[in-house]
């Protein structure tokens, strides 16, 4: 109940609590005259002031108060020497529960406080509270009603059929069949996606798989100052294909012969392949072995390891074509070439007698037809009859080697016309739906032709690719020529025609019409296509950073291009390549296409006297092509937005070129035996 226990022990004969007086009546009495006064509030306990202590009087009488007995330690609640009262517990139990009678003048009485009112003064002493002034009220704000609710109007929603109604049963059974052929729908569209992911998986599988089978090897040189009009031979692909007479290996085992007959590998075949952008027709230009040729500086060749070696061999002429090859291998034989056809070679293709056979086994043969039986002085009976005959690998091998035969005269062009007929005949049939439509006959041609050949910049993909956009070329379009040749040396070396080489060749960059070809005509213009603008009187020059420019050298003076080129660079041009113009000239020209007429008077700011001549198939790109009368001096271009004439410039024409009427040719559409 609260009591303190003193840590003495109790006396046997003392009281029980509730039988011993709550307090002194004399303590009573002296509190019973003072004023009541309310209890002050008590604040926080962490703001609590600390309790005050009592006056001294009062401190005094409880000093002078002494307990008669032991009372559980109360002190302060009995007079020393003063009478005891008595409480029982009943009393007790109503004094708790506020049951007992009012009695004015019971000091222990429960105070009952009652509750503090706003209104009423507060008691003396008091400060009066401080009532914050209320804020003025709000009107009332009325609630606005809803859009849907304002904008919807009244409706009875329609009662509905809950279930299935009841079907016939005809109707339940077009449903079944309707659910069993989505059913087999959704399992043939799956099946054949899978077949078809499938597909694509074993392709891309199958050309990762050949892709390694190539034996590379370095040949090309895409670089070279020999390349005449890079910029027209833009997107076409030009080939050059070898086919190699060596003894050794496999080819020995054909037929070649052996290396006691001739050392080494020697191109017995060689034929130049280009494919202009469009795609629209093919060229192959072959070179007699025995022509006539300046053979560079070059690496040593070991055939036989398929390598180059340390040695270096210089400059010569009045080699042949086949022991350029012998010497110098693959890199050698690019460069005769490129330099005496002025075409960028971009896929160099080697292969043997033992390859060529296997791929004409692996397509079923091919059937060519002949005017006489073949006969040949060193490999006998080729063909017993003439007609049309289906060859196999080694009967077309001797088909196209033979050169000694004597109804034939010339017996390297008699041999280069037959290689041409023989491989007219294995283009249509390898082009057919039978071959690449074919999976067995197509991976089989495939297959060998990675398996016996050595090449640079060839993949699989590629060929297929290529293969592919040939298809719709027109037997007709593919045109096969000789480079022709005017008598031999005292060394049986074929002298060759430079001037109608180049015609040739400058046609076939141009994409000129070359004789027996007969390729589709292009479509006539429509006369109510817009004309070009004329170009402007004058321009502002412009960055020389966004000029790109070819330098071409027709001057007839080795190296001048390559110098101007540097000196170019260093003003700030961009040089995209580096060659030889068609023909020579006394004048510097810049040459560009409609629409790029600032670029092209900026470049003729660094040669004064030079003529622009607006032409077609350029570009983006401006050729300067450097004449007889260029001093060497490149100067440094007019600066940006100076305006710059273009008065003078001349539309140019293009060159007429005179390809020879005696040119061995052989059309690809050509089918008859004359």
């Amino acid at each position: 109940m609260g009591d303190d226990h003193s840590s003495d022990s109790p006396t046997p004969e003392s009281r029980a609590p509730w039988e011993r007086p709550l307090a002194d009546p004399s303590y009573r009495e002296a509190q019973s005259g003072r004023p009541r006064r309310l209890p002050p509030r008590q604040p926080p306990p962490e703001r609590r002031p600390p309790e005050r202590t009592a006056p001294p009087e009062h401190r005094a009488q409880v000093e002078r108060t002494e307990p008669s007995r032991h009372d559980s330690g109360r002190i302060g609640r009995r007079a020393a020497g003063g009478p005891t009262e008595a409480l029982s517990v009943a009393d007790l139990v109503k004094k708790v529960s506020g049951d007992e009678p009012n009695r004015p003048d019971d000091p222990d009485k429960t105070e009952i406080i009652p509750p503090i009112d706003e209104r009423q003064p507060p008691p003396p002493g008091v400060p009066p509270r401080e009532t914050p002034a209320a804020p003025p009220p709000e009107p009332p704000q009325s609630t606005p009603e809803p859009e849907w609710v304002a904008d919807s109007a009244e409706t009875t929603a329609v009662p509905q059929v809950v279930g299935t109604p009841g079907t016939t049963r005809l109707a339940l059974n077009k449903t079944r069949k309707r659910k069993r052929l989505r059913a087999v729908g959704r399992a043939v569209v799956a099946l054949v996606a899978v077949v078809a992911l499938a597909g694509t998986g074993i392709v891309w599988g199958y050309l990762r798989s050949t892709e390694g089978k190539f034996d590379q090897i370095a040949a090309l040189d895409t670089e070279s100052t020999d390349i005449v009009d890079a910029v027209g031979q833009t997107g076409d692909e030009t080939y050059l294909i070898v086919g190699s007479d060596t003894r050794a290996g496999a080819s020995g085992e054909v037929g070649a012969g052996t290396i006691d007959d001739a050392e080494g590998s020697r191109a017995d075949t060689v034929m130049l392949v280009n494919i202009p952008a469009d795609r629209s027709r093919v060229v192959a230009v072959s070179f007699p072995r025995d022509l006539d040729v300046e053979r560079p500086v070059c690496q040593g060749w070991d055939n036989a390891s398929g390598t180059y070696t340390e040695e270096t061999f210089p400059a010569a002429d009045g080699d042949k074509l086949n022991a350029t090859y012998a010497l110098g291998g693959p890199k050698c034989l690019v460069k005769v070439i490129q330099k005496m056809s002025g075409l960028k070679i971009g896929h160099f293709v080697g292969m043997d007698f033992a390859g060529f056979e296997s791929m004409v086994n692996e397509i079923g043969g091919v059937k060519v037809c002949t005017t006489q039986p073949l006969e040949d002085g060193v490999l006998g009976t080729v063909l017993p009859e003439a007609g049309t005959q289906m060859l196999d690998g080694k009967t077309a091998l001797n088909f196209v080697r033979a050169r000694h035969v004597e109804a034939e005269g010339n017996g390297d062009y008699g041999r280069i016309n037959r290689q041409q007929r023989f491989l007219s005949a294995l283009l249509r049939g390898a082009l057919s739906s039978q071959v690449l439509l074919n999976p067995g006959k197509l991976n089989g041609f495939i297959n060998a032709f990675t398996r016996d050949t050595f090449v640079e910049n060839i993949d699989t993909k590629s060929l297929v690719t290529l293969g592919r956009s040939l298809q719709n070329v027109d037997a007709g379009a593919v045109t096969f020529l000789t480079v022709p040749t005017a008598g031999t040396t005292e060394w049986g070396n074929e002298i060759p025609r430079t001037d109608d080489i180049k015609a040739i060749f400058r046609a076939i960059i141009d994409d000129e019409a070359l004789p027996g070809e007969k390729r589709a005509e292009p479509l006539p213009s429509s006369d109510s296509e817009p004309q070009a603008a004329p170009a402007p009187l004058s321009v502002q020059a412009v960055d020389p950073s966004s000029v790109t420019v070819q330098v071409s050298n027709a001057s007839g003076e080795s190296g001048l291009a390559a110098t101007a080129a540097d000196s170019l660079a260093a003003e700030g041009f961009q040089i995209y390549n580096v060659g030889n113009y068609t023909g020579t000239s006394s004048e510097t020209v810049i040459r560009f296409s409609p629409g790029h007429e600032a670029e092209a008077a900026t470049l003729a700011s660094s040669f004064p006297g030079a003529v622009l001549e607006s032409t077609t198939g350029l570009g983006t790109l401006v050729e300067v092509a450097l004449g007889s009368s260029f001093s060497g001096t490149v100067r440094t271009p007019s600066p940006i937005d100076t305006p710059l004439s273009m008065s003078d410039v001349r539309v140019g024409q293009p060159e007429d070129v005179e390809i020879p009427a005696d040119l061995a040719v052989v059309n690809a559409g050509d089918t008859s035996c004359d």
